[in-house]
């Protein structure tokens, strides 16, 4: 029933109930209670039916409202959608187009061939002048000695810091002595000769360099009036530096080294130079290789890498090492300082092995030394022994005649 019928029908019980009520008689006054108590139950009803119609409609808007959201929000996500397809569409094209240009650049079978060929060929030429390289390294002078004993200790004189080197230039001639204190530092000492070094009161004046850049460690050589050192705060990095007038004349970068310490005494260092019979050498531990030492030839001219070897010395409890001859001798310690021994060598002409060769000591004395220098033409070792300026005499032999020992 519609609220228009149901407010007529309303009205029509109210005109009879007032008819009634007109009449008076006492059944007419039960009808009244009866009509008035369901006119009553009528509004009450009405009232519910009203309450429920606006709960109704404002549910209806609500989900109208929220209808409206989400057809908002798929028409945001269908324009995405519709986005993406583009972009995919967009590099299937582009994948297409590279696969057929792909497809015209494969070569033939006939082509890979040449080019395998050829690749060989390159590669049989690289080994082929490697090959060349180490027969020239070994040719260049009869270098056929090898260390035989660590014969006398003679303790020159006490200088500097703790960690230092000092050595003379190697070159024929040469009688000049350098001295490098300290593990970071960029002042170098000349002096004339090593009695010009002993002497308290020269008269000879020192001659101070001061280095363009600071160096690291306790690696550093002079070699033919140039000082060769690691440069401070780069990880590979070589210098070359006229003594004459302290200037940079060059410089290189050792591959795979400066990762960690060359050796695990001497943590301040991570090249050392060296040199031997057969020039210039610098020395590194590399951590791909078990943490063992490597040993590259370097041209003094141009510092560039001639051939470079990895031998099977470990760098853990080693203090130094030096080469005679392109052998490689590693001396090791304790932490504590005690004596050192060789314990290791590696000889690139393969004519001596480490396990062929008897441990040699040094001499009765239990310290530890942060640089060793070999000087081949004098025969002795140069080493920074806890701030004293040490030399050692050593004995050599020939390789033959320490292979039947």
């Amino acid at each position: 029933m519609s609220v228009r019928g149901v407010l007529v029908l309303l009205l029509s019980l109210y005109l009879i109930v007032g008819s009634v009520h007109s009449q008076g008689s006492p059944q007419d006054s039960f009808i009244i209670q009866y009509l008035e108590r369901r006119l009553s139950q009528m509004e009450e009803r009405m009232n519910q039916c009203e309450q429920k119609t606006v709960g109704v409609t404002q549910k209806t808007y609500d989900l109208s409202s929220e209808i409206r959201g989400y057809l908002s929000s798929l028409n945001v996500l269908r324009s995405e959608v519709q986005s993406e397809v583009d972009s995919v569409s967009a590099r299937v094209d582009r994948v297409e187009r590279e696969l057929e240009y792909l497809e015209n650049k494969i070569p033939t079978q006939t082509d890979i061939e040449m080019e395998e060929a050829l690749l060989e060929q390159q590669i049989k030429a690289a080994e082929v002048d490697l090959l060349k390289k180490k027969a020239k390294i070994k040719v260049e002078k009869d270098c056929s000695i090898g260390l035989s004993q660590i014969k006398s200790l003679k303790i020159v004189k006490k200088a500097g810091d703790t960690y230092g080197s000092w050595f003379k230039d190697p070159s024929q001639g040469s009688a000049k002595v350098y001295l490098l204190s300290g593990i970071r530092n960029n002042t170098l000492l000349e002096y004339d000769s090593l009695h010009s070094f002993t002497e308290t009161n020269t008269t000879t004046p020192v001659k101070v360099v001061q280095l363009p850049f600071h160096w690291m460690g306790s690696g550093q050589v002079v070699y033919n009036g140039f000082l060769y050192y690691h440069k401070a705060d780069t990880p590979n990095q070589i210098l070359k530096v006229d003594l004459l007038n302290g200037t940079v004349v060059d410089s290189t970068l050792v591959p795979g080294a400066g990762r960690l310490p060359v050796y695990s005494l001497n943590l301040n260092t991570y090249l050392d130079m060296a040199v031997d019979e057969l020039g210039l050498w610098v020395i590194h531990a590399d951590p791909e290789y078990g943490g063992n030492l490597v040993i590259t030839k370097l041209d003094k001219g141009s510092l560039a890498v001639e051939y470079t070897w990895d031998t099977q010395c470990r760098s853990r409890d080693a203090e130094g090492a030096f080469l005679i001859c392109g052998t490689l001798y590693v001396v090791y310690n304790t932490r504590y300082g005690g004596r050192s021994t060789i314990q290791c060598l590696y000889d690139i002409h393969d004519t001596i092995h480490s396990d062929e060769s008897p441990v040699m000591f040094f001499p009765k004395r239990y310290t530890s030394h942060s640089s060793i220098h070999y000087h081949p033409g004098d025969k002795k070792l140069y080493a920074w022994d806890d701030g004293y300026q040490t030399i050692y005499k050593v004995e050599t032999r020939r390789n033959d005649q320490l292979t039947k020992e």
